[in-house]
C-alpha cells in the first residue's frame, strides 16, 4: 500500500502565519534559513527576536520567539538592552537597508564597535521596499525610486554604502560576512555565514554580522527572475560576497 511521507515541512520555530512578503521576495527565504538555525542550534526556546519598522516589522508573526518591536533603527540599541539584562538569552535583530544603514546607522555602528554580544541579519535589497519605494543608503547609482525618480546620482546622493566592509573595521565585531540568496549555492552560503555570526555571540566572541543581498522584485519593477538576475549581475559586483572579519576565540580573548 501506498504510504505518504513528508520530505519538506517548515522549521519548527516558524508559525503558519501568512506571510505578508511580495511574490519573490527573499525576505522569505532568509526568514526559513534563520528559522532552521534556531532549530539546529538549539536557540528558540532561549531566542529574543528584535526587529523595527520597514520589512521586518511584522517579525513576531512568523516566529515562535519572544519578540521585541523597536522604533524604526533602533533595534540595535534595544537589543543591548535585551542582552544586557538577560544574558543567558540568545539575542539577535533582524532589519532592513533604510532601517539600519540610514536612520539606524549611529545605533548599529556603536553596537557593532562595544561588541555588543547579539547577531544582526541584515536584509539589504538597496530599497525601501516595505514604506514605500524610496531610496536606501544602499540604492545603487542609476537606480529609480521614489525618491529619485531620475535613478541615483553619486554628485547629488553619493555611492551606495558597504556596510559589511564598513563594520569590520570597528574592534568590536567578531565575525562580518555578506552572502546572498538568489541561487541554492549561494542560500546554502548564507546559512553557514548565519551560523558562525550566531556563534560568535554563543562563544562570548563579540558582535555577529550578516548581510543579505536580497531581491525586491516589486519595487525593481522587475519579475522575480529577473530580479535574480539583478541581484549576481549588478549587486554583487559593488557588493562582493565573502567573510571579511573571522576572529577566533583566542584573538577574541
Amino acid at each position: 500500500m501506498y504510504q505518504e511521507e513528508l520530505v519538506f515541512g517548515h522549521p519548527a520555530s516558524m508559525t503558519d502565519h501568512y506571510m505578508h512578503y511580495c511574490p519573490g521576495c527573499h525576505h522569505g527565504v532568509a526568514h526559513r534559513i534563520l528559522a532552521e538555525l534556531l532549530d539546529e542550534m538549539g536557540l528558540a526556546d532561549q531566542a529574543i527576536a528584535v526587529s523595527s519598522i520597514g520589512c521586518s516589522v511584522f517579525l513576531y508573526d512568523y516566529y515562535k520567539v519572544d519578540c521585541v518591536e523597536a522604533p524604526h533603527g533602533r533595534a540595535p540599541a534595544a537589543a543591548t538592552g535585551v542582552k544586557r539584562a538577560r544574558p543567558d538569552n540568545f539575542v539577535f535583530t533582524y532589519q532592513g537597508d533604510g532601517d539600519l544603514a540610514s536612520i539606524g546607522m549611529a545605533e548599529i555602528m556603536h553596537c557593532a564597535n562595544r561588541g555588543e554580544r547579539v547577531s544582526t541579519v541584515f536584509v539589504n535589497n538597496t530599497v525601501y521596499g516595505m514604506t514605500g519605494g524610496q531610496m536606501a543608503p544602499t540604492t545603487m547609482l542609476g537606480q529609480k525610486t521614489t525618491t529619485c525618480p531620475g535613478g541615483r546620482c553619486q554628485e547629488r546622493e553619493g555611492s551606495p554604502i558597504r556596510m559589511t566592509e564598513l563594520l569590520s573595521q570597528l574592534g568590536g565585531v567578531a565575525y562580518a560576512a555578506r552572502v546572498a540568496v538568489n541561487n541554492v549555492k549561494n542560500v546554502k552560503k548564507a546559512k553557514e555565514a548565519m551560523r558562525k555570526a550566531f556563534q560568535a555571540q554563543l562563544e562570548d566572541r563579540g558582535f555577529g554580522f550578516v548581510e543579505i543581498l536580497a531581491a525586491c522584485p516589486t519595487n525593481w519593477k522587475m519579475t522575480p527572475i529577473e530580479a535574480n538576475e539583478r541581484i549576481a549581475s549588478e549587486l554583487i559586483p559593488y557588493f562582493p560576497l565573502g567573510v571579511f572579519k573571522d576572529v577566533s576565540q583566542e584573538e577574541a580573548c
